[in-house]
C-alpha cells in the first residue's frame, strides 16, 4: 500500500497542557485540559481536535458516496462528538457523529451515512475499540 500524506505532529510541554505543532507548521496551537477534568479549559483539546478530524474526514467520505450514487447533496452537515470517559482501569473515547442530509428520505440518508461509516479512514482505524454511533438529524 503506498503512503499519499504523513502528518507529523510534535506535543510539547505538559501533554495536555502543553502545545502541539505541525511540521508544516499549519497547525500551532496550545492546549489545555477541559475545565470538566479540572482543567483550565482556555485552549483547544484532544479530544476537540480529533472530533474535528473525524468530522470533516466522515464528511469527505459521505460526500464520495453520494457522488457515487448521483445523489446531490445541499447544506449537509456532520458533526463529532467525542466524549472522554473514566473507568477504574483508566479513560476511554466514543463518538456519536450526527449527519444531517436535508431534502433526502431517511433510508437513503441511513444508506450513505453507512457508506460513508465503511469507508471513512477514521472509521476504520477506531472499528472496533471506540464505541460510535451514527445518528441522522432531523
Amino acid at each position: 500500500m503506498a503512503v499519499v500524506y504523513t502528518a507529523e505532529v510534535a506535543s510539547t510541554g505538559d501533554g495536555r497542557n502543553g502545545a502541539v505543532r505541525s511540521s508544516d507548521g499549519l497547525l500551532d496551537l496550545p492546549l489545555s485540559s477541559p475545565k470538566a477534568v479540572g482543567g483550565s479549559g482556555t485552549a483547544t483539546n484532544p479530544e476537540q481536535l480529533f472530533a474535528a478530524g473525524y468530522a470533516a474526514c466522515f464528511h469527505s467520505a459521505l460526500r464520495v458516496s453520494a457522488r457515487e450514487s448521483r445523489t446531490v447533496l445541499t447544506d449537509d452537515t456532520v458533526t463529532a462528538e467525542v466524549a472522554l470517559h473514566k473507568e477504574d482501569t483508566g479513560f476511554h473515547l466514543s463518538v456519536v457523529l450526527t449527519v444531517e442530509l436535508p431534502g433526502l428520505d431517511a433510508a437513503e440518508a441511513r444508506r450513505l451515512a453507512d457508506a460513508a461509516h465503511g469507508r471513512c479512514p477514521y472509521s476504520k482505524a477506531i472499528r472496533g475499540n471506540v464505541e460510535v454511533r451514527i445518528d441522522l438529524a432531523g
